[in-house]
Formats: structure tokens, sequence, C-alpha cells
């Protein structure tokens, strides 16, 4: 790997995002050789810290998260670490901040390469944008920008966070994470589905019944529940995680893959989501609530949430397209809290066909992305001591000394934003479809709401989410595959 210069400053830097996945990441980075000995950052905060400070930060936050380092390689890295007390809301700060970019820049000759990365609240988001852009704090080398999730709370706030983040940064220039794309087994979808001649042959509606993706959550909102409650599941994951998810099961083949040919796929396929109607809304989609148990409390009664709160903790939900390689195919999506364990996995429900043998299943395709990371095909077979047909798992998976190996998602995307691929990052017109879906449904909602009729079901904690959900599938014969 190359020595790529660039001064990073993280708005942020005493937060926790910062400590557990960006400072661990970047001492990764930093041992391979991508960034070394022509790089600094700098951490800002309210906080009064010191660079002395910070840096014992660093070090704590890599002796947490690896189990042996070269002591004198952490004190070296931790070095190029710097600390500048700032209040985002204050233009003076600003020009502190870019009087210490600039000699850092000189002293670690870092070729007017900027990096910005945003890891604190959201509502900062456009403040910090629009004073990069009036205090000119750019570089007169590469100029990037990494905003955290949630960009935007509805389409409306979204367009104009984007307006406030292009005065600054080109649209190449802008790298909207979601750590989801950095995950192993959502890395593996892309080549599961165009380098196997079995699965890329059948991934049509000739062949698939439908497609479900969950992502449960053991715990409830704990401590969120002031955000929580502004945001719901809706906003919190579908918008983002799931939303990325069906695009890739859904886009058509890219020509090659470059950033710019696998975001053309995925962008014409989006141009085929179907945005659901208020009666779609009603028919197709359930929003619900946990309720409390003996060792946990109902949503309702969770610190900072509204006793009378609307905000869901479960969503389950159906998309579909008009055009690509599944046109017509029902996606079906559910995420919550409170499920009965933690997982995220995907099963693409292949259609029964008729056979001799009569009792044989379709064969399913399962995707596990945590906690475990392996790709399943159910087959059907011969019972070897009694008549009848058996079912068998065909398993590709990683062994626990691979799965040593594989990088964290913020260490992959991180290393894609110094060496400029966007691939797996969200363009913004792909963004600003998901944002037309979600607030079509919100809107559906509110109306429910103020008609003072909203349907939210409650559903038991440590289970699988409220009985309605079973009744958006089209069929009676279909059913959640995960159970």
């Amino acid at each position: 790997m190359k020595n790529i210069p660039v001064i990073m400053i993280i708005f942020g830097g005493s937060g926790d995002l910062a400590h557990r996945k960006l400072y661990p990441s970047l001492f990764n980075l930093y041992e391979q050789g991508l960034i070394h000995d022509n790089f600094a950052v700098i951490g800002t905060a309210r906080r009064p810290w010191s660079h002395e400070y910070l840096r014992e930060q660093v070090s704590d936050a890599i002796h947490e998260t690896h189990d042996q380092v070269d002591e004198n390689e952490v004190k070296a890295f931790a070095s190029h670490f710097y600390y500048q007390s700032h209040d985002v809301t204050n233009v003076e700060h600003y020009v502190t901040l870019k009087k210490l970019a600039q000699e850092l820049d000189d002293r670690y000759s870092a070729q007017g390469n900027c990096l910005f990365y945003m890891a604190m609240a959201p509502r900062f988001f456009g403040t910090i944008a629009t004073h990069i852009n009036d205090q000119h704090l750019t570089g007169s080398g590469f100029n990037r920008i990494v905003v955290e999730k949630p960009f935007g709370h509805d389409l409306v706030s979204a367009e104009q966070l984007n307006k406030e983040i292009t005065a600054s940064f080109d649209e190449n220039d802008i790298f909207r994470i979601d750590h989801y794309l950095g995950k192993e087994m959502i890395q593996n979808i892309m080549p599961m589905r165009f380098t196997n001649p079995l699965i890329k042959n059948i991934w049509s509606g000739e062949y698939i019944k439908n497609i479900q993706i969950t992502l449960a959550e053991r715990l409830g909102v704990e401590a969120r529940g002031g955000y929580y409650d502004t945001s719901g599941a809706l906003r919190d994951m579908v918008q983002n995680h799931i939303f990325q998810i069906i695009t890739l099961l859904a886009m058509p083949e890219p020509k090659d893959l470059s950033s710019d040919s696998v975001h053309q796929a995925k962008q014409e396929l989006l141009k085929s989501l179907i945005i659901p109607t208020p009666e779609e809304v009603k028919k197709n989609f359930v929003r619900g609530q946990y309720l409390g148990s003996d060792t946990t409390f109902a949503y309702k009664k969770e610190p900072n949430v509204d006793p009378d709160s609307t905000t869901e903790t479960y969503v389950a939900g159906k998309t579909k397209f008009t055009s690509g390689p599944i046109a017509g195919v029902p996606i079906y999506f559910r995420t919550g809290k409170e499920f009965k364990e933690k997982k995220t996995r995907i099963d693409i429900v292949l259609k029964h066909i008729n056979n001799p043998y009569g009792q044989a299943h379709s064969n399913n395709i399962t995707i596990e992305v945590d906690p475990e990371s392996k790709i399943y095909i159910t087959i059907n077979g011969k019972k070897i001591d009694e008549p009848g047909i058996r079912r068998e798992d065909l398993t590709y998976a990683f062994s626990k000394e691979e799965m040593a190996k594989v990088p964290d998602g913020y260490e992959r995307l991180l290393h894609d934003v110094f060496v400029n691929d966007s691939t797996n990052f969200t363009h913004w017109s792909e963004l600003k479809r998901y944002w037309e879906f979600i607030d079509a449904v919100e809107d559906a909602w509110q109306k429910e709401n103020e008609a003072g009729n909203p349907e939210i079901a409650q559903y038991l904690p440590y289970r699988m989410g409220p009985k309605e959900a079973d009744n958006i599938f089209e069929s009676p014969t279909e059913h959640w595959i995960y159970e």
C-alpha cells in the first residue's frame, strides 16, 4: 500500500464512534502503510482536551480492540494526533482550526489533501459543511468529506443538507457512509450473484418467489430513547441498511466493477422502485412497539420516550421494482428491537417445482450476515434408511482463522475513502430515492395518527415481532423463512 498524504479532521473526536471504530481502524491502516509518515489527525469537540490527552485516548482505543500490539508502533501512531477544542457553531473556531490544519500540512508534507469526517450529532452536519465552505477550510489538494447516517430526517432535510455540503464538495468527493456496506457478507452479494452460473441463471422472477430480509436486534432502545423516539425503525434501519441490501439484491449486473458502473446499475434499478400509496402502506406494512416483561420496560415506559408515542420499534414491509432481473418479485423486510436474538439474514425463496416425489420443498438460498458469516443453499436428497426426501444445507462459510482476518466495516470503508473508491458508499440520487419511499410510508402513518386511529401492533419481547407481520405476504402459502 502507498503512503497517502492527508490531514484528517474528525468533528466529534472525543465521541464514542471515534473511540470504538475510527481510531482502531486508522491504526490498522497505519500498520498496513496506507497512511504512515505524511498524515495527521485533528480531533475536535467541545471538551477542553490537550494533544496529550487525545493521544492517551487513541492509545486506549487501540489496546481495547487489539490483543497484541507493538507499543512503539502505538506511540508513533498516536503522535500524529492533535486536538482542537471546537464549538461547531462559532465561526472563529474554524479560523483556529484552519490555522492548525495548515501548520500540520506543512509539518507532515500532506500536499494540501484534506479529509473531513462528521462523527457527531447529525443536527450539526449542515452547520459544519456551511462553515467549511465560508471559512475556506478545504486544501489545495484533494478534499473529501465523510458523512455518517442519518443523512437528513426526510427528503426535504436531506436535500437541504446535500445543498450545504455540495457548496464545498463535488458529489464524487462526498462519502455517505453506511457501515453495513463494509460487512463481509454484504460485500459477498455481488460475487455470489454474478460469478456462479447456478445462481446467476435463476436470478429472475421465473424462479424466485420472494426475497426476505431480517435485521433483528436483541436489545431495546435503552439509553437512546430520546433520539429513537424522533426516528423509529423505518428511518433508523430501513432508509439505509435495508435499502442498501435490497439494491444489491435487485440491481442489474454492472458492465464492470468500477464505482461509476456499479452506481449506474443501482440508479437504473431505483428509477423503477414502486413508491407505495397510502392504501398499499395500510395493506403491505406493519409497525409495532414492544411490550414490557419481567426484565425489560415497555417502549412507552423507556426513559425519555413520550408515553403517548406512536414511534415504531418494529416495521415490516414490502418493496417491488418494475425493471431489473427480479422485476415484480416481492422483497419483504422486517427490523425491530427486542427480537429473540440478534440476527441479520437474507432468504431468497425459490419457487416450488412439480416433481414425482411430491413432498420436496423449494431450494432456498440464505445469506447470514450477523452474527455468523455464511451462505447456504437448502437442497433435497434421499433419506438413507426409509422412503422420502430429506433436506440438507450446502454451506459456504469461513474458518475461524479466516474470520480473524476479516477487517471491520469501518476499516474497509476508511480505506476506500483514502484511495477514493466510492463503490460502497451512497450517491445522492440513490439516497434521494430511498427517502421518497420512506416519506411515502411516514406520510401515510402520519395521516393515521392525525385521524386518531394509528394501527400500531404490540409485541412481546424476545420473540419475532408482531404476528400481524405474517399478513403482508401476497399469497397465503408464503411465510417468514426465519422463525
